[in-house]
């Protein structure tokens, strides 16, 4: 069973900062980046057997408005749980109980977010922003 840690300590970094680059998403980005966006978030590592098999992320004001970011699977455990384990524990943390919006952007995963109630923006009120940095 893969157990939730919400430690640093814990995270294997060098693997899940690699996978975050080599995803879709996180293409454009570095390990300096990676590491200041943990440091400011709730982060979840999956650990099982002592090893670390996935990552997600939530930030936000920890109070009323949170944003997922960077589920991420390894390879070889895609299928199993991990993902919905990784969603869950963000979703049941502490010091997320209180957040009332919740937000995230996905390109592929979106039967996974719905089991959890999410739903598509198609109401013309979510803007958004994207900086070429």
């Amino acid at each position: 069973m893969v157990r939730i840690s919400h430690d640093l300590a814990d995270l294997d970094f060098e693997t899940t900062s690699r996978l975050l680059r080599e995803s879709y998403w996180g293409r454009s980005r570095t390990d300096a980046i990676n590491k200041r966006a943990f440091a400011h978030s709730v982060c979840a590592a999956a650990i099982l057997d002592g090893k670390q098999v996935g990552f997600a992320r939530a930030s936000g004001d920890r109070s009323v408005f949170a944003r997922i970011s960077d589920v991420i699977v390894w390879p070889d455990h895609r299928g199993r749980g991990v993902g919905k384990a990784l969603v869950s524990a963000l979703l049941e943390h502490p010091e997320l109980r209180t957040v009332s919006t919740w937000m995230l952007n996905t390109g592929d995963a979106h039967g996974l977010y719905e089991r959890f109630g999410f739903r598509r923006v198609t109401d013309g009120n979510e803007m958004r922003l994207d900086r070429q940095i």
